[in-house]
């Protein structure tokens, strides 16, 4: 074996221990292979992709660059490995400066083998090599991405022309929206099915394979535990509600989830609850009065007649009987003169409500005259508090109610066998002054 062909296989096969095989695929009975490598993306990553209409999305994982390579018979010690690179979501322009990156490093390291570093190169400097930050725009037309400058454009077909290793690759059934956001979801499944988890309800820990992600609330349970927690709500049915487990938590189990966890008699009586529940909330659908039948009927507007698609029992939709044509509906006579009583019971109670309204106001009018006539022409005494009105005469006053003797003008108490003697007082002189 000579040097070059030892040196290629001892390089491919490192690179098969260190990929796994869906991100190192080598033709064995060729020296020719593919590098699918997914970039590592900084948190909260955007997407702007322009389109027929403009959308700005997170994602965690982008499609990977492919690295498509040959390794001629005089690699390394002459010739660099023949490649070409594609990727769904990078200009050719950006292809290219890539292109001409990897054509550096191989002069670089030329003499010694180079597709690790190449990988390494991709893998951990693409985005700062081309500047890439957040939020990345994208300018598509159909599927393949664009440049976004009219000089852009005439720069990449320019480097086409020469460079042929640039390629883009793109599902045509699809848009690239549609495979950038599929691939983001299918690189968080794999992530989160081969991380270690602690059950919320029974603290076992599992492999994400094994739970369930409520994706709206980010909580996750062992999928025995939300089995068991689905099949309750569903016999109870409460399948409108069949919300994530943790308290006071609102987010809502997808019917995707439950189908994958319950039998399929629960799930179909959770689907057919579900479809009932929903069918409530709309105004356009009654039931079929019969009985037998009760299936969902679609209303035509401004109409009261409703014909059954099952037994095709034709109905008033107002009063669930056999239609009567245009004769007056007795559910709506009734509900007129319901409506005419409540109405006049309401004009009754509003009368007498009024008129305790207007007896109240007269009595505090009244009290109010009273309490000010007696301020203005009344004492009280000073022994019971009884209001005393003094007509005329002296100032010795006698209390009507508890006879105690007090003076008019101090309210002084008199007590004593001459009560006359307060009078003496300097209070007597006032009196008199």
């Amino acid at each position: 074996m000579s040097a070059n062909q030892e040196a290629q296989s001892d390089e491919l096969l490192a690179l098969a221990s260190i990929y796994d095989d869906e991100e190192f695929r080598r033709t064995e009975s060729s020296q020719k292979g593919e590098i699918h490598l997914c970039l590592e993306l900084p948190p909260d990553f955007r997407l702007l992709i322009n389109g027929q209409t403009r959308v700005e999305v997170d994602v965690s994982f982008l499609p990977p660059l492919v690295l498509s390579f040959e390794l001629p018979t005089d690699y390394p010690s002459s010739s660099a490995p023949v490649f070409t690179l594609s990727s769904i979501w990078l200009s050719r322009v950006q292809i290219t400066t890539l292109c001409k990156r990897l054509d550096e490093l191989w002069e670089e390291n030329r003499g010694s083998v180079v597709l690790f570093t190449w990988i390494q190169f991709l893998k951990e400097e693409t985005l700062q090599f081309l500047n890439i930050q957040s939020p990345l725009e994208i300018q598509t037309n159909g599927v393949q991405p664009q440049c976004e400058s009219a000089e852009s454009q005439a720069a990449a077909a320019a480097v086409e022309e020469l460079d042929q290793r640039v390629v883009q690759v793109a599902d045509p059934h699809s848009d690239l929206l549609t495979q950038l956001l599929d691939f983001n979801e299918a690189q968080k499944k794999k992530v989160f099915e081969a991380t270690v988890f602690t059950c919320g309800i029974c603290f076992s820990e599992n492999l994400g394979s094994k739970c369930v992600l409520f994706k709206e609330c980010q909580h996750v349970y062992c999928k025995t535990c939300v089995k068991e927690y689905f099949e309750v709500q569903i016999k109870d049915g409460k399948v409108q509600f069949l919300s994530c487990p943790e308290a006071e938590c609102t987010s809502l189990a997808t019917p995707a989830q439950v189908k994958l966890l319950v039998s399929q008699e629960d799930f179909a009586r959770y689907d057919r609850l579900l479809l009932q529940w929903s069918l409530n909330l709309m105004t356009d659908v009654v039931y079929c009065p019969r009985v037998s039948c009760c299936m969902a009927v679609m209303l035509e507007p401004d109409r009261t007649v409703g014909i059954c698609p099952s037994c095709r029992f034709v109905f008033c939709t107002t009063c669930n009987r056999t239609y009567h044509g245009l004769s007056i509906c007795k559910e709506i006579e009734l509900r007129r003169l319901k409506e005419a009583r409540e109405k006049e019971q309401k004009l009754i109670e509003e009368k007498e409500r009024i008129e305790y309204e207007k007896q109240l106001e007269e009595i505090e009018m009244e009290d109010t005259s009273s309490d000010d006539w007696l301020i203005k022409n009344c004492k009280r005494c000073p022994a019971c508090g009884t209001n005393i009105q003094r007509i005329g005469g002296c100032n010795k006053m006698i209390c009507s109610c508890c006879r105690q003797y007090f003076c008019w003008y101090c309210l002084a108490v008199l007590n004593g066998t001459d009560t006359y003697l307060h009078f003496k007082s300097p209070c007597f002189k006032q009196t008199s002054a």
